[in-house]
């Protein structure tokens, strides 16, 4: 896999993550967009999720969950968003970002105005949840008995 696959991924799925209200505020302060076209309109359906016994061992089917899925056109390059949930509106922005985020005239503005700012939400709510989690955690310990 190349670096430009993986930063792909990285931030379709930071756009993934992210909060519906700060994607459309963000996706505001850039300003004028260029025109795009729907390939597939924001469409729900189910996909499965996998998990592993003990986060390591063997992979079973945990679940299906609702998913929203959008592609976009924008000039020559096509924009995909894959979001959990039924948020029409949440997947055609992110799908517009991919796309945005493809063209060289628009991927710095969006990199630096949208997806920095994403990031740094998506992390700091990670970091809540883990200390949410900490503060429940509870050590066992045993004392040997005997000789």
């Amino acid at each position: 896999m190349d670096i430009q696959t993986e930063m792909r991924q990285g931030w379709i799925k930071t756009l993934a993550k992210s909060n519906l209200k700060q994607l459309e505020t963000k996706v505001a302060e850039i300003g004028k967009l260029p025109a795009y076209n729907f390939i597939r309109p924001p469409e729900i359906g189910l996909t499965m999720v996998r998990g592993r016994a003990g986060g390591t061992g063997q992979i079973f089917n945990l679940g299906e969950i609702t998913i929203t899925r959008c592609a976009v056109k924008i000039e020559d390059v096509m924009g995909f968003g894959y979001v959990a949930g039924r948020s029409h509106r949440h997947a055609e922005l992110a799908a517009l970002c991919d796309g945005l985020m493809q063209l060289p005239e628009w991927h710095d503005v969006v990199k630096s105005v949208v997806l920095e700012f994403i990031e740094a939400e998506v992390n700091h709510q990670k970091e809540i949840e883990q200390l949410q989690t900490e503060a429940t955690k509870v050590n066992f310990f045993t004392i040997a008995r005997g000789d």
